[in-house]
């Protein structure tokens, strides 16, 4: 068969101005099926592996937290001090006290490396706050006699682990821990779920499963929450 010029440009012309391609063949979408499912198992394998240590500890600190009595150890370590502030820390020129000044003051005389929570001040007081995972340091200052009482807290592994798991006075870098934490739970989820999808024979009741899990957790914040 003899294809001339004009056939061909014919040919060029019609794909040019959209003509539709033929759909895939059935080799092609089995291919693209079987690249989908390599890269779904690679990826829930591996972030699974990667997210393995976040998972348990996420879920210990879970007991710890709903059960404090069942991993209370009585370890606490308290630590009472007394001192006074400089009068030049106490008021600066324009009268107001010297905030960092007071604080790295306290930092250096007690050796409290932990951020700093809060800083009140008042007409009569001023109220200093460190805190940290299972640690607390409050300071209590007379502006009129410029005496201060240090009152430290420490706490055992149980409380630290717990307040790691709340993110409370963690940190930033500890924050985005959990942030990078739960975007893994999420593909470790989705990616399992999306396998469930190629077991011909279990698919349908494994979604059944989900439902019903689902359901079942619906219903347990309907009746137990107040």
């Amino acid at each position: 068969m003899i294809v001339s010029q004009s056939d061909i440009t014919q040919k060029i012309k019609a794909t040019s101005a959209g003509a539709k391609l033929p759909p895939p063949t059935r080799s092609m979408r089995s291919a693209i099926n079987r690249t989908l499912h390599t890269f779904t198992r690679w990826l829930h394998i591996y972030s699974s592996l990667l997210g393995f240590m976040t998972v348990l500890f996420f879920s210990v600190t879970g007991l710890t937290l709903n059960h404090p009595d069942w991993f209370d150890t009585g370890f606490e370590q308290t630590r009472d001090e007394s001192g006074t502030i400089d009068a030049s820390l106490m008021a600066k020129a324009d009268g107001s006290p010297d905030d960092l000044g007071i604080v790295e003051f306290l930092r250096t005389k007690h050796s409290v490396t932990a951020p700093l929570r809060d800083f009140q001040t008042d007409d009569y007081q001023i109220n200093v706050a460190f805190a940290g995972a299972g640690y607390t340091c409050d300071v209590r200052i007379d502006r009129e006699t410029k005496e201060y009482q240090l009152t430290e807290l420490r706490l055992g592994v149980v409380p630290i682990i717990n307040d790691l798991h709340k993110g409370r006075d963690t940190g930033p870098v500890w924050k985005v821990v959990i942030d990078v934490s739960a975007i893994i739970l999420v593909v470790i989820s989705l990616t399992g779920l999306m396998l469930l999808c190629w077991l011909r024979r279990r698919w349908r009741n494994g979604l059944l499963t989900l439902a019903a899990g689902t359901v079942a957790l619906g219903v347990t914040v309907w009746l137990a929450l107040p």
